[in-house]
């Protein structure tokens, strides 16, 4: 009967192993890429600010919007990188909706000459601008909680440091460290203590 009837409706098996799959919702940030733990895939600009259902497994990512795929990765497990498809890019790497880079710079250079200064070296660190938008986006908002004289004198703290990534002027911000002339942190004076010897005590 097997032989008859069930052999002749089998079809082969699949060319590779069926893999478990978990989901989670997504949202599409403004440079066109969603974040599954630490990294992030790009999907078509043109879904930006939505909601996407991410089904991962071991190997993939493949990301859904109402049930249809809109794009597939390898996944990548390393933390902070890009998986960007070329063709998700604004055509010949235009702006997508309202943001550019040089309206960042420009809203940087309104706060303060260090500012814009700043986003504009935190653009160039990136292959794609757009991969930079939303540090920079992330560093322009501390003037809503900071004010802006006080995110100035933090950039230009952060270049004399020499660093142009967020989190370092936010924790200089958070510690008050914008207030610290630049030079004061290389100058440094031991106080006068009682047991402090000089030279003079070894000889």
């Amino acid at each position: 009967m097997f032989a008859e009837l069930d052999a002749p409706a089998l079809m082969p098996l699949p060319p590779q192993p069926y893999e478990l799959a978990r989901f989670k919702t997504v949202k599409v940030h403004i440079d066109y890429h969603v974040e599954v733990d630490g990294h992030r895939y790009s999907v078509p600009h043109a879904l930006v600010q939505q909601t996407l259902e991410a089904r991962l497994t071991h190997h993939g990512v493949e990301l859904l919007l109402r049930g249809q795929r809109v794009a597939a990765h390898a996944r990548s497990h390393r933390r902070g990188g890009f998986t960007t498809v070329e063709a998700h890019m604004p055509a010949a790497h235009r702006a997508h909706l309202q943001w550019t880079p040089q309206r960042l710079i420009d809203w940087g250079q309104q706060i303060g000459v260090a500012c814009g200064e700043l986003v504009t070296r935190l653009l160039q660190t990136y292959n794609h601008p757009e991969h930079g938008y939303r540090s920079c986006l992330g560093l322009l908002s501390l003037s809503r909680t900071y004010g802006g004289q006080q995110l100035a004198a933090a950039c230009e703290r952060a270049l004399a440091l020499g660093t142009v990534r967020y989190r370092h002027v936010r924790d200089l911000l958070a510690n008050n460290r914008d207030l610290v002339a630049p030079d004061a942190a290389t100058e440094w004076t031991s106080p006068a203590h009682a047991n402090v010897r000089g030279p003079d005590y070894y000889q």
